[in-house]
């Protein structure tokens, strides 16, 4: 398990402004910070240290963060911010940009200058509750983006989006890192920090046009991410075979082997393909609501249609047949949590 859960519950509601302010003046660059709700706040944040990167998924009511020119010459990390809006509105100031952000929106800010994010059309409706806002930041070092500066800077306060092409996969990626966290290692951590970074970098470079600029090792790990999250997307296309996939990325077939052989544990692609396929299938399996499904229809939804390739490959990968696991599962009457389809990074 990785991170941290930080909670106000976890403090009287008299103290619980002031704990926020305090735990986020440890996760960002210090800022002043103001809520219309401060006397009854509430506010959620894990907090993941990712090698270099600190990633953090937050739920918390509308509050407005302010940092000024004095604060900034005071204390200055030298770090880019992201942000990733997922439910609620803001509203950014920032190097002179002002713009506002909802749901899949991006922005990217830097601690050298001032900025302000105030709450935006979250007005409560009468008779409903007051909508959090929700989301993800990420703290990274200017150093590790290679990227000259004065690019970046054309991007800061930029609404950006999050819903197609290397945004979205970027989206993805951290929303994935939030739900799996309870399953990830520590040893997990530096490896996915620098896959972060080679995300950002690569999302940067698109909106600059400026891709050329990347390093080589970095187009080679985006690749891999990109086609690792194109074959997630069709596992459950019983045509998704290497070729499909190559053909999809304009790469070779031989460079497309290549890429898997070089990267993580040196699966062939056929064999990752099958091994998100068979778990899954073996998630399914062990699901309740699914028992009266049966196993060759849950095989076949995971593109195997061949029940007995299924059989066997299950029995390879697990050591028991796919019905054997199924009773097993529904007898303790829980699941074992796992890796499935798409977790991986």
């Amino acid at each position: 398990m990785i991170g941290i859960t930080f909670r106000t519950d976890d403090v009287p509601v008299a103290d619980r402004f002031d704990y926020w302010r305090q735990l986020m003046e440890q996760a960002i660059a210090p800022s002043d910070m103001s809520s219309e709700h401060a006397t009854d706040f509430w506010a959620e944040q894990r907090l993941l240290e990712l090698g270099p990167v600190r990633v953090w998924p937050i739920r918390v009511l509308p509050t407005r963060y302010l940092r000024n020119a004095r604060m900034v010459r005071r204390s200055d990390p030298e770090e880019y911010h992201l942000s990733l809006v997922l439910g609620g509105g803001l509203g950014v100031d920032h190097v002179g940009r002002a713009e506002t952000y909802g749901p899949h929106d991006l922005w990217l800010s830097d601690t050298s200058h001032p900025y302000d994010v105030q709450p935006y059309g979250m007005r409560p409706t009468a008779g409903l509750e007051l909508p959090f806002i929700t989301g993800v930041g990420v703290d990274f070092s200017k150093a590790l983006l290679p990227l000259p500066p004065a690019r970046v800077r054309e991007l800061l306060g930029r609404r950006l989006s999050g819903r197609q092409g290397t945004g979205a996969l970027l989206t993805g990626f951290l929303t994935g890192l939030d739900r799996q966290s309870a399953f990830l290692q520590p040893s997990d951590a530096p490896r996915l920090g620098m896959v972060l970074i080679d995300l950002l970098a690569a999302w940067l470079a698109q909106e600059l046009e400026a891709e050329r600029a990347l390093p080589a090792e970095t187009h080679r790990r985006v690749t891999v991410a990109r086609v690792r999250a194109f074959i997630r997307q069709h596992l459950h296309d019983p045509e998704l075979r290497p070729p499909m996939i190559a053909a999809a990325h304009h790469i070779s077939l031989s460079y497309l082997h290549r890429l898997f052989q070089e990267e993580g544990s040196g699966e062939t692609v056929a064999a990752w393909i099958r091994g998100r396929r068979l778990a899954g299938a073996h998630l399914d399996l062990a699901d309740p609501a699914l028992r009266s499904t049966p196993v060759h229809t849950i095989a076949a939804r995971w593109g195997i249609p061949r029940a007995s390739d299924f059989t066997r490959a299950f029995r390879a990968a697990y050591g028991i047949s796919p019905t054997e696991h199924r009773l097993q599962a529904l007898r303790e009457g829980e699941q074992t949590p796992y890796e499935t389809p798409d977790d991986r990074t």
